[in-house]
């Protein structure tokens, strides 16, 4: 890899060695890469690409990944020796352009610290690197030497004729070489993405380490707890608890002792942000920040979040540093509370309910949400999304190796595992009512101070889960949802629907899960049809 670095370095007009934020500003400015803010954010646009594109996310099939990897509609195979070729052409692509170089890592617990180098030909793209990794200091940059590289060239368009490429842009991981190479979109996500994925891969595979698409934080008795959730679930807002310490929010390991945040910063999605939703969010995205694909109030500087002209993916991205109430480094101990969070739009599971360690693994490969009318085209009735390990898009394994682990991991310890529904209930969306937001505080505060540990448990039908008859601050008519339907059969129905479709997104998990997994699964007894 390191002629590869010194072939792009030698043949590149100049090259910006790992620049300031301030120094990245400056240049993405001069090269019209972007506008400051009011704020002082870098607001610059990603061009054709405002999201990922999973279609055109490849993996390299080799020896090493061949009977490894989970091959199929989410990691795509793309063969050596064509990987050989298009590496070759990027690295042409570079020739007599200024290119950014960025020495990073991953993983903030240093057993696990993974250096990258990042090469980009714009600007912003290198202060998106600054922000979403990790930091190294000025001591540790005299001497790191990289494990992984990504060369990232928005301008270089593939052909796919003879690429072996599906279009013309392209995001590609090399596990034997350690090179992730993007190409044809200027989209940033790419790059955070593509070291996740890697760490989805290196550490349950080689280091028998769960990687996790989680927030999580740290109470004031150094209590860990973890919070898993699709878009719309509350996450975000139910993981920045001003009584406790953010650890990060979105990517995470756990190892034997400790749960640690892979990043140095956050990525946000911005649509109709405001300091009183977010204020996290919101008061971080000052100078060193960027925003992308975001649109000004006309005649200001000030951002529009409400404006979607480009995209709905409006997002901004930021060292954690510039959030309050950190903890630092971002490690915590092993968790005490893990939090499944669903906004269940068919208004069937209960508000809160405690899984055993079996039901944890099939709701965590069902990885279950809904969308609502309206979200989406389309979109008329509630909508079941399920997405495996709750972030199928990452995984480069079978959903049930980190499924069968993070099993292991519950036994060894004790940690409790919650179903949190924040969606609807007395009926699905359109007849029932969103779960209040001071009711699911509630209940994951009576959880994470030990609350419910000695409380009276029922269990509910077809999904089997335990239910509280009675917890602090919260209504008791409200735990059980088959009692705040006003038609109790109607209630059953639903519930059998849901039930047929959790088993029917399951089958195709089967063939690599166990007997006591599969067991756990709803009991059916109608057709969803």
């Amino acid at each position: 890899m390191n002629s590869i670095v010194e072939k792009i370095i030698s043949n590149a007009s100049k090259t910006h060695l790992n620049l300031s934020p301030a120094e990245l500003v400056e240049q993405a400015i001069l090269r019209g890469e972007g506008e400051l803010t009011n704020t002082g954010a870098l607001a610059a646009d990603t061009g054709e690409f405002t999201g990922r594109s999973p279609k055109d996310k490849f993996v390299v099939y080799d020896e090493n990944t061949k009977d490894s990897v989970w091959w199929g509609d989410i990691n795509n195979r793309f063969e050596s020796e064509k990987f050989d070729q298009l590496l070759d052409k990027v690295i042409a692509h570079y020739e007599g352009k200024e290119v950014f170089v960025r020495d990073a890592y991953a993983c903030a617990d240093p057993n696990f610290r993974l250096n990258i180098k990042v090469i980009n030909e714009t600007a912003y793209q290198n202060l998106f690197s600054n922000n979403l990794f990790l930091r190294p200091t000025a001591e540790e940059l005299k001497t790191q030497q990289h494990d992984w590289l990504i060369l990232a060239a928005p301008n270089f368009r593939a052909n796919p004729e003879v690429d072996g490429t599906r279009q013309h842009n392209f995001a590609i991981i090399n596990f034997t070489k350690k090179i992730i190479l993007i190409g044809g979109t200027g989209y940033t996500g790419e790059i955070k993405k593509g070291i996740f994925s890697v760490l989805n891969y290196v550490l349950p595979h080689e280091r028998n380490t769960l990687s996790m698409h989680c927030s999580a934080n740290i109470g004031k008795d150094g209590d860990t707890a973890i919070f898993f959730g699709l878009s719309g679930t509350g996450k975000t807002t139910l993981s920045a608890d001003p009584s406790r310490k953010l650890i990060g929010d979105d990517e995470h390991g756990w190892a034997d002792g400790s749960v640690f945040n892979f990043e140095g910063g956050c990525y946000a999605k911005c649509i109709d942000l405001t300091q009183e939703k977010e204020p996290q969010i919101y008061n971080a995205i000052r100078f060193g920040a960027l925003v992308e694909n975001v649109r000004m109030v006309p005649g200001t500087r000030d951002v529009d979040y409400t404006n979607v002209s480009v995209t709905e993916n409006t997002r901004a991205a930021y060292p954690i540093d510039l959030v309050d109430n950190i903890a630092m480094p971002s490690v915590g101990d092993t968790p005490k509370n893990i939090f499944f969070l669903t906004a269940d739009a068919f208004g069937v599971l209960p508000p809160i309910s405690r899984l055993t360690p079996e039901q944890a693994m099939y709701h965590f490969i069902s990885g279950y949400t809904a969308k609502v009318a309206g979200t989406e085209a389309g979109v008329t009735e509630p909508q079941a999304t399920f997405s495996a390990c709750f972030g199928k898009a990452f995984l480069p394994l079978h959903p049930g190796k980190y499924a069968a682990m993070l099993g292991d991991k519950l036994r060894e310890s004790g940690a409790k595992v919650w179903l949190i529904n924040t969606g609807w209930t007395g009926g699905p969306y359109g007849v029932g009512s969103r779960m209040k937001l001071s009711y699911t505080r509630a209940m994951i505060t009576a959880a994470l101070e030990g609350k419910l540990d000695n409380a009276q448990f029922e269990k509910l039908p077809v999904f089997g889960l335990e239910i509280p008859v009675s917890c602090p601050d919260v209504p008791s008519e409200v735990l059980n949802p088959r009692n705040t339907w006003t038609d109790a059969s109607a209630y059953d129905a639903k519930a059998a629907h849901l039930a047929e479709l959790f088993v029917k997104n399951f089958a195709q998990f089967e063939d690599g899960v166990t007997d006591e997994i599969k067991a756990a699964a709803p009991k059916a007894t109608r057709s969803a049809n």
